[in-house]
């Protein structure tokens, strides 16, 4: 029942993106950028499904684990550094990247304001995309294997060649349109996947007191807000996050959502819906990654990082599991489609 629900949450996730096909124009512009006609409310949960990627499944909910409350810090500084990026760049880039013909954002950063490009920048910035974001789209792929693995058994190779052989195909058919339609879809359904998990776990435990008294008896450095000994101090602690969000003026698998942003003027829009979806999913993974610290016993062997569907199967009925499993493959989907977009428009229109 795991596996029908979970196989059956992708094949929405396929036909969505191939659904989409059916908007697309047969041109590069449209391919690549959607004809830079794609709603805010899009562009931002598109956005949020892509930045997060299996992070918050994964690394976000496997750290909470490990070092309890004071991990909402990494949030903290990576969400205020993300917003800096957006006040200052995002509408910039959208807005520049029109008026100099830009489809994508290795030749926004090689073109001049009188549209002359510069073929060396563009090269380089090109090939270093396809270098580092075809290993970003393989970790991706890998972190939702690893759950995979871990709950059916299947060899690695099984979820990966599944994840890449979707995102490839709604992919072809629809360009970037196809990732940002089912981008949104997942970002829902990451959202309700987060949220129904923590409210069951939060019920088993007898509630948010319980769940308190049950992580201080366990170590009372889990209810603490503030890092127990950071190497370089707390402060740098915060800041290094912060420059980690500030960071995402590097990902042009992010930043090219702006590039299809319908208009410029709705910038501001988009986003207050991402930070907003942002911050609730944040904070949902938190409460997640807490409430499995307080009903997962670690073991020889255990690992923080697949306390997220370990403790769906305990807790939950086998179709939530898949729902469950669905939400975080989605996470990495969500990035790895837009990371072999990105690679594919360096590679056709700014290589050859």
């Amino acid at each position: 029942m795991i596996a029908t629900s979970f196989l059956f949450f992708l094949l929405v996730f396929l036909a969505i993106g191939i659904y989409s096909s059916t908007r697309r124009k047969q041109t590069t512009d449209d391919y690549l950028l959607a004809g830079r006609e794609v709603g805010p409310w899009m562009v931002a949960l598109s956005a949020v499904s892509t930045a997060n990627s299996g992070f918050m499944f994964i690394g976000l909910i496997g750290a909470t684990y490990a070092v309890g409350l004071s991990s909402m810090w990494i949030m903290v500084g990576w969400v205020f550094g993300d917003y800096l990026a957006w006040r200052s760049i995002h509408k910039r880039l959208r807005e520049r990247s029109e008026r100099v013909g830009a489809s994508s954002v290795t030749r926004f950063l090689g073109t001049s304001e009188t549209g002359d490009s510069q073929r060396g920048v563009i090269s380089v910035a090109a090939l270093a995309s396809m270098i580092f974001l075809g290993t970003y789209a393989a970790a991706q792929l890998t972190a939702g294997s690893k759950a995979l693995s871990v709950l059916f058994g299947w060899d690695y190779a099984v979820g990966t060649l599944l994840g890449a052989g979707i995102v490839v195909a709604y992919c072809f058919a629809g360009g970037i349109r196809a990732s940002i339609w089912t981008d949104a879809a997942q970002s829902i359904v990451m959202m309700v996947a987060m949220a129904l998990l923590l409210a069951v776990a939060v019920d088993h435990v007898g509630g948010t007191g319980a769940l308190w008294v049950r992580l201080t008896s366990i170590d009372p450095q889990l209810v603490q807000l503030q890092p127990a000994d950071p190497a370089f101090g707390f402060h740098l602690f915060v800041l290094g996050w912060l420059f980690a969000g500030l960071g995402v003026v590097g990902q042009p698998h992010i930043m090219i959502r702006m590039l299809t942003l319908d208009r410029v003027e709705n910038i501001d829009t988009a986003r207050r819906v991402y930070f907003t979806w942002n911050a609730v999913f944040a904070a949902l993974a938190i409460g997640v990654g807490l409430c499995a610290r307080a009903i997962l016993i670690p073991e020889a062997g255990f690992d923080a990082e697949l306390s997220m569907p370990l403790l769906a199967n305990r807790l939950l009925p086998e179709v939530l599991v898949g729902l469950i499993l669905a939400g975080l493959f989605a996470a990495t989907m969500s990035t790895a489609d837009s990371q072999v977009l990105c690679c594919s428009s360096a590679l056709t229109q700014d290589l050859v």
